[in-house]
Formats: C-alpha cells, structure tokens, sequence
C-alpha cells in the first residue's frame, strides 16, 4: 500500500463527530470536496464503507464506530507526542501555584524556587505555606512538597530526597534522667511533643504510632530543636533538624533499632497525561538542589 496511512483519518474523525462534510471541512480549513474525496479514498484502502450518507446528516457504520475509536486514540497519541517533543526546549511561563510545609519550605524550598524563577523570567509562582494539607484539585494547585508517608493516591508522586526520623537528646539529660534502652522505658521520660503527641517507631519489622507524654508541646520543629539542646527533655525529629548536632555531640541517638524506616520529601501534582514544561522542570531543578544540600549528602 503506497498511499500515506495517516491520510484520511482527520477527515474521517471530523465528519464522524460533525456528523456533516460541510461542518467537517470547516473545522479542518479545507473544502468539502477535499473531505469528501479523502473518506473515499480511505475506505477503498480499508475495503470497507465507514460512513452512511444522506443529503442531510451523515452516519456511522459498524465498522465505522469501531474504526472512529481507534482513530481519536491514534489523534491523541500523537498530538501526546508532538506536545513532549515541544516541551523539552520550551521554556516554563505563566503562573505556578505550589504549596509546601512552613519550615521545611522556607528552609529548603522557598530558596530554590527563587532561583529557579531567576532562569525564567517569564514564569510567576505563587507559594502557599501551610501545614495543612491542601487539596491540589480544589485550590487549583500544580504542586506539592510532602513530607513522611503518602496516603492520597490521586496524585503522582515523584521522590525528591531522603527522610529519616531520629529519636535524640542531649548529654545533659542523658546524664540527669539515663538513657532508655526499650520503648517501653519511654513513658518514663519528659517528650518534647511537637505537632503531635505521636511518635513514629518500629519494632519486630512493624511500624506503628505510640502515643508520648511531656510537660513541653510546642508546634515548631526549630523549637522542640531547642528545648532538646537544653536537656529539657527527649525529641524525635527529621534528619535535618538534627544530624549536625548528632556529629558536634550536641545530641545524642537513641533507641536506634526502634527508628521508623526511610520516608521521603515528595512532590506531588495531579495525574495527568503530559506533565507541563514548568512543573516538570522545577520538580527535577528541587530535586538536583536538594541533593547538593549538605543535610542530604552521605
């Protein structure tokens, strides 16, 4: 068969959903003959008749219906591929509403969109703070950077760094009130609560929350960082808060085989076919930024 196979198909598809050559032809920017003659010619390809003709309406075959499905899959296949094929020289523009946790993002997140904005001039993005967990689809948002363990599978999720979770005090305390050696030893120490009274903990390969108590409960991580490093009491807080005063010997970990296994920081957006040039390209810009941190390096 010599004739291009691609001819005839958007003819075809355009007729099918018009339901007119006229409407069809005025769709495509071409005549009705030029539509006309190219349904023909495709179904002396295919040895078959797709459509049904009347001076007034036109209609599908069975053989047409089927053929329509496969043909508006093989249109959007295509046009998927055109779009990816543009997207990896185009340049991200327009806005970008993301959110991200307080903290973490303005330690870490907020500092690397500001120079990804720098490469774009031509892109706005609009940051929404907050420790609660927004709802990408009901805010209208493109992106979120989670923290821990994922639960909403609406979304795809893409792993931008480590997440490790340490139980810590300081020597002070370690001297004052000793070292537990059991979780169950826990209910006998001042726990510097944070945003929740329940702490993440493993044992015999099984994660579970076990409730702690204390006489301190503030909802920043940087101040439950603080109290722990004036021995008021034992933490349990991510890697960044914490690694640099493990090494100085500032803070000491505990209870070690108990932590809970590797979580992540994520960005999530919603499912779609094509991810757009703009999140596409600050997720991987976050991902290589975060990497060169020194809290993530080994």
């Amino acid at each position: 068969m010599s004739e291009n196979r691609w001819e005839g198909i958007d003819e075809f598809v355009a007729v099918a959903e018009c339901s007119q050559f006229t409407a069809a032809a005025e769709r495509l920017g071409v005549s009705s003959s030029h539509v006309s003659r190219q349904i023909v010619r495709l179904e002396e390809r295919l040895q078959t008749r797709l459509l049904y003709r009347s001076t007034r309406r036109v209609t599908l075959t069975e053989a047409g219906q089927t053929f329509l499905q496969h043909c508006q899959r093989l249109q959007d296949g295509r046009e998927e591929a055109l779009r990816a094929v543009g997207d990896l020289t185009s340049e991200p523009k327009g806005m970008l509403r993301m959110t991200c946790a307080v903290a973490y993002g303005e330690r870490f997140i907020v500092p690397l969109v500001t120079r990804f904005m720098g490469l774009y001039p031509q892109l706005r993005i609009d940051i929404e703070l907050s420790n609660r967990q927004l709802d990408l689809v009901h805010e209208g948002l493109d992106l979120a950077i989670r923290l821990g363990r994922l639960q909403d599978s609406r979304l795809v999720a893409t792993r931008l760094a480590p997440r490790r979770m340490y139980l810590c005090a300081s020597p002070s305390y370690v001297e004052r009130y000793g070292r537990p050696h059991s979780l169950s030893e826990l209910s006998r120490h001042n726990c510097l609560i944070g945003s929740s009274d329940l702490w993440q903990l493993e044992q015999n390969g099984r994660e579970f929350s076990q409730r702690v108590q204390g006489n301190w409960r503030c909802n920043s991580g940087q101040a439950v960082l603080d109290a722990a490093l004036q021995g008021v009491g034992l933490c349990q807080l991510p890697d960044y808060y914490v690694l640099e005063h493990l090494k100085s010997g500032a803070l000491i970990s505990l209870l070690d085989a108990h932590q809970p296994p590797n979580t992540a920081v994520w960005a999530l957006y919603p499912q779609q076919r094509h991810l757009s040039p703009k999140v596409r390209k600050l997720v991987d810009f976050l991902k290589e930024g975060l990497a060169e941190r020194p809290e993530y390096r080994v």
